[in-house]
């Protein structure tokens, strides 16, 4: 028992100093991501097993985000939402671990999570009745729909009840009533992208740096504010699946690129404000006890208020003359006259003059006076004696000058309070040394820092002083913010329309630094001359462009080629060029259109897991197994290398296998390999499609040595390259006799396995024909060609055709009607 109750002491004290980390850190935009999220999760029992329940609240932000979902045995949901939460701490009920017999969730979560503090809280806590109690009791009346969302949800709202008492407990503190943004986020509304999948296309971390930017979020953000960065990070992990939302988000991104006196007006009236979402989390939780700190943490925050209402009125003109529909609803929402009432009711109490100043003595100046004058007689007392005492310290250290005839000043830390300082510049010290009543002394080079025993005596006065003056100022801020929390409405909305302005300036920025274009959406995935965004930020100029196509006559394409001949990086190219158009970004390439994906799953990657003990063919199991079981007739997938890790014939056929599964699916695969017989499926399927990384050959006209050149260019059809991996090993320090050997075994063995497989006929003209129906379809469906030029569109059509089917040995017929 006493073992336990240290732990929960001090999980108490870690929380409260990250708690009052979070409440004096609201001044700098930072794209670290820093975890400060923690997250109940609760699954139904019996019959209700796989319903999930979540809860989650950001300490940096005052929004409780409601989850509930069914999820399949491998609970993929689950572990992605919480992967993109990238949490502090997870709760879940002490029955999920009872007696070292953790259930399936529990054992999940812990091995996917092991950095992660995992905190058992008794079940009882886990009560959905007073879940719905605290949502009625704290939820902002704003944001009251979500009651009739979650009213039926069970499971969110008991984690929600374990939640919000587990932070009323481990930070001392209670939330404002009716002041909390209440949401619920279903499952549906956004693309799926597992964890694995954001890992392997370092969509926000390195894989080779975690420090490093060269990620999709490096690449994109050039966002001023935290909030903006956080609603970046978001998005990029969890796309949009709305096409109106996105095509708004792009709309916007025109403008601002069209617009350059917008875009710059924007970029610097944002640049100014502060994190808003930080300033919000604080403002709203009342702290069961005052301290000094907590004061004096409410006094810096309601100046941090006002000097972020003070820049309102600049957005607001800036954002005058906008055409875009979401600029033009921002607009509007930052014209609620609510914004001016809380300022003018700030400026009730506090200064005119007081503002966010950067340095400890400055912001300690500003809280000392940021309440006016006369509004609490005992206040003004407190402030005259503590400004007697800063003019004494001040007298006192111009009488040390003066005595010894040194050039002294008073200098203030937060850690030492004021104490003097000296630089010697030509002076010269009393017998080569300081006076004996200077105490505390540091030096650095030629400058000296040290006290005496009567300024320490006067910075207790000082302390002494100021703690009156805070207690006195935060009675009147309390009193203050208790009106605040009547339309704290208007304040999540401001926070809303920075970190959406933000994020879409940033992704306006970044299209003005590469040659972006906008992105269509269709049926169909192509893309003209598309280039790798990563790969075009870490080369400093344009990498080798590819074209894409893939539609729903041929969505499955095999791609073959050697050894680092480019068919990872164009693989990992169109999935970060999908992530980017669903986000509303405009992508690197000269045109490109795509259809949304649900879901987007990558198999990328050969090594061994030793954490797990998984060898690299068991994790190329797991992972792909994880793609059939969840994947849906809109998703997008990757596969890079199935199968390498077991023997020829059995990798030969997984792949296999796993192909025509996918095949009958109407998802658009992607699939590189190294089995030159998967190209065979061109013939038996209509819908699979051939291409290849070209090579160039080249032969030195001294040595007679041939090498190979890596064009990087995607090109139709199987690869030609055989034993494009002993051509690698020549490019080592392996002895040309090994090679030499290889090649003829090589070579033995390719015989004896290999043969040539071409389709007859008949097959050739069925495939002819499936490729003229699925064309003019797309043309029916997405066309939007003037008359001439779709009449000129379907004569390419029919020549295409009549080439196929001359290719395949027949008679062109087609009867048509020239116009």
């Amino acid at each position: 028992m006493c073992r336990i109750r240290c732990k929960q002491l001090w999980q108490s004290f870690l929380f409260r100093f990250l708690f009052f980390l979070v409440a004096t850190s609201c001044s700098s935009a930072t794209t670290t991501s820093v975890a400060s999220v923690i997250v109940a999760v609760v699954e139904g029992r019996g019959l209700a097993r796989g319903e999930i329940g979540m809860a989650s609240l950001n300490l940096k932000c005052p929004e409780l985000v409601l989850s509930q979902f069914a999820d399949t045995g491998t609970y993929a949901k689950v572990v992605t939402k919480i992967h993109i939460l990238l949490p502090l701490e997870i709760l879940m009920p002490d029955t999920a671990s009872e007696k070292g017999k953790g259930t399936k969730l529990f054992n999940l979560i812990t091995e996917n999570f092991p950095g992660v503090s995992f905190t058992a809280i008794q079940r009882k806590y886990f009560n959905e009745r007073k879940g719905l109690e605290y949502i009625q009791q704290l939820c902002a009346p704003e944001f009251g729909t979500v009651l009739m969302e979650v009213q039926a949800k069970y499971y969110c709202l008991a984690a929600a009840a374990a939640l919000l008492k587990y932070l009323e407990f481990i930070q001392n503190s209670v939330y404002a009533a009716k002041s909390l943004k209440v949401s619920f986020k279903g499952s549906e509304q956004t693309a799926m992208i597992d964890s694995a999948s954001a890992t392997n296309l370092e969509l926000v971390v390195n894989s080779r740096d975690h420090r490093s930017e060269h990620t999709l979020l490096g690449v994109l953000n050039h966002t001023k504010t935290p909030g903006g960065a956080r609603r970046l990070r978001s998005n990029i992990l969890e796309p949009l699946v709305d096409v109106d939302t996105i095509n708004i988000r792009m709309d916007t991104i025109q403008e601002l690129l069209r617009d350059e006196e917008l875009f710059f007006g924007l970029k610097n009236a944002i640049s100014h404000f502060l994190d808003i979402d930080q300033l919000l989390s604080v403002l709203v939780q009342i702290p069961k006890q005052e301290t000094v700190q907590v004061a004096e943490a409410k006094i810096t925050h309601v100046i941090q208020l006002k000097h972020t209402l003070d820049l309102v009125p600049r957005l607001r003109m800036v954002l005058k003359n906008c055409n875009t529909a979401l600029l033009k609803a921002y607009s509007t929402s930052l014209e609620d006259t609510r914004f001016d009432l809380i300022l003018e009711q700030i400026k009730t109490v506090i200064n005119d003059d007081s503002t966010y100043l950067k340095g400890s003595l400055n912001m300690r100046t500003q809280k000392c006076y940021a309440v006016r004058p006369n509004v609490n007689e005992f206040l003004d007392i407190a402030r005259r004696a503590y400004t007697e005492i800063v003019d004494d310290i001040a007298g006192l250290v111009n009488q040390m000058g003066e005595k010894y005839g040194l050039p002294m000043r008073t200098s203030f830390s937060t850690a030492r309070g004021f104490f003097i300082q000296m630089k010697l510049e030509g002076a010269v010290l009393p017998e080569g040394k300081l006076p004996s009543e200077f105490i505390k002394v540091t030096k650095h080079k030629n400058n000296y820092g040290f006290t005496t025993a009567d300024l320490m005596k006067m910075n207790d006065r000082c302390d002494e002083a100021l703690r009156e003056i805070f207690h006195m100022s935060y009675v009147v801020i309390c009193q203050l913010l208790s009106t605040v929390h009547e339309h704290i409405h208007c304040l999540y909305k401001l926070s809303d329309a920075v970190s959406m302005l933000d994020m879409l300036l940033s992704l306006a920025n970044a299209c003005t630094i590469s040659d972006y274009v906008r992105p269509e959406f269709t049926d169909t995935l192509a893309i003209k001359q598309g280039r790798h965004p990563i790969l075009e930020r870490i080369a400093g100029q344009q990498p080798v462009s590819n074209n894409s196509y893939i539609s729903e006559g041929s969505n499955f394409v095999i791609i073959t080629g050697p050894n680092m001949s480019g068919k990872s990086t164009y693989l990992k190219q169109v999935a970060l060029c999908q992530v980017m158009a669903q986000i509303g970004s405009f992508v690197p390439a000269e045109y490109a259109s795509f259809r949304v994906a649900d879901q987007i799953f990558t198999r990328i990657g050969v090594d061994d897991d030793f954490e797990t003990n998984c060898s690299t063919f068991m994790l190329e199991m797991k992972e792909i197994s994880y793609i059939i079981h969840n994947v849906s007739d809109r998703s997008l997938i990757i596969i890079d290398e199935l199968g390498r890790g077991t023997s020829a014939e059995e990798g030969i056929g997984i792949c296999h296998s796993v192909c025509e599964f996918l095949l009958s699916l109407k998802a658009f695969t992607l699939f590189a390999t190294h089995f030159l017989e998967l190209c065979q499926l061109e013939s038996l399927y209509p819908n699979v499609e051939n291409q290849h990384m070209e090579v160039q050959h080249t032969r030195s006209g001294d040595t007679g040595t041939e090498s190979v050149v890596y064009t990087y260019l995607l090109n139709r059809g199987c690869s030609e390259e055989r034993h494009y991996g002993l051509k690698v090993a020549e490019m080592t320090a392996l002895p040309s006799r090994l090679i030499q050997e290889a090649k003829i075994i090589a070579s033995s063995v390719s015989q004896q396995l290999l043969t040539k497989h071409h389709s007859d006929l008949e097959t050739q003209r069925q495939r002819a024909v499936y490729h003229l129906a699925t064309r003019l379809l797309q043309a029916a469906r997405n066309s939007r060609l003037d008359p001439d030029s779709l009449r000129m569109y379907l004569k390419g059509l029919r020549k295409q055709y009549e080439a196929e089917l001359q290719a395949a040995g027949q008679p062109a017929s087609m009867d048509t009607e020239e116009e």
